[in-house]
């Protein structure tokens, strides 16, 4: 990860905070854990606005979205990683070495445990990687506002004993109970630094990613538990006429079957994606926007090096 420090001016009010004495820090900080320990949507209510999916399929987040939260004395860059998991496809394989290498270059990292469910195998899996990094590791349960006091309080201590985490947090994105702890204690552990990035950026994603990205979590709505990994979305052309955005894109699927689900009887389903996802993508851009949308068979892409290329992996 390159820290863009050097292509940016500092920061007005680190300097002022320079001189007056104050400390002010910059840097990066990520969550990691099992596919679906509620990363995204903690990233979300962090970030203030969309800038990662969210679903309740596993495996959802394929790219690493930076969301840039401003503080008076302080700046955090939030990475959203995939879900580290045992893979089973050469995508599998490629999203485990995108969560190591952000790993390896980010100044804090925040484990999520999800609150309603046990500590198992997977959480004891992700600890055991974290043994070799310089992070400053902390642990934050999410997802507290759907448990009792007492199954949390014995979720915290099933926590402790995983690993020395420099401090554990727990939080609801949801009901953004003790979310502001959260920044806080990230922001706490963050290296000195001058500003890494300008006061009106939120996150460094080029757009048309972020535009795929919520085509594919309107397309991964209410469809069959296989089908989420086999979708990818490449947004091949964006112009803009007459104040309308036209966005040409086109959903991959890997069989004839799956294309059918994602078209849905006369075309029904692929239509409700569209409306889903052009409303949410005239929300992130602010205008307008005409979607053509087109569902194209690439067999087997997750397993091919020149499709998962093509598709941005």
């Amino acid at each position: 990860m390159v820290r863009p420090g050097r292509r940016v001016h500092k920061h007005r009010e680190a300097s002022i905070a320079a001189a007056s004495g104050d400390v002010y820090r910059a840097g990066f900080a990520c969550f990691v854990g099992r596919p679906n320990a509620g990363k995204s949507t903690l990233t979300n209510a962090i970030i203030g606005q969309k800038i990662a999916i969210t679903s309740n399929k596993p495996q959802t987040t394929r790219h690493v979205i930076r969301g840039i939260v401003h503080q008076e004395n302080a700046q955090l860059v939030l990475v959203d990683t995939p879900g580290l998991h045992r893979p089973r496809t050469l995508l599998g394989e490629r999203l485990n070495d995108l969560v190591r290498e952000v790993w390896s270059e980010t100044d804090v990292i925040g484990v999520c445990f999800p609150a309603d469910e046990p500590v198992g195998k997977g959480d004891r899996f992700i600890s055991s990687e974290l043994a070799e990094l310089k992070a400053t590791v902390i642990a934050v349960v999410t997802k507290v506002d759907l448990v009792d006091s007492a199954t949390l309080a014995k979720h915290l201590l099933a926590v402790s004993e995983l690993y020395d985490f420099a401090e554990i947090v727990p939080v609801s994105a949801v009901s953004g109970h003790q979310v502001q702890t959260l920044v806080d204690v990230l922001v706490k552990h963050l290296p000195e630094s001058p500003q890494l990035y300008p006061d009106d950026v939120l996150t460094d994603e080029p757009e048309q990613v972020l535009i795929a990205e919520l085509i594919r979590e309107a397309a991964l709505e209410g469809v069959r538990d296989e089908l989420p990994h086999s979708i990818a979305v490449l947004v091949e052309e964006m112009m803009v006429e007459g104040g309308v955005t036209k966005i040409y894109a086109d959903l991959y699927v890997e069989r004839d079957s799956q294309k059918s689900i994602v078209i849905g009887s006369r075309g029904a389903r692929l239509k409700e994606v569209g409306s889903t996802a052009r409303a949410e993508i005239e929300q992130l851009i602010g205008a307008r926007v005409y979607l053509d949308l087109h569902v194209r068979v690439a067999k087997e892409w997750q397993r091919d090096p020149r499709q998962l290329r093509k598709l941005g992996f």
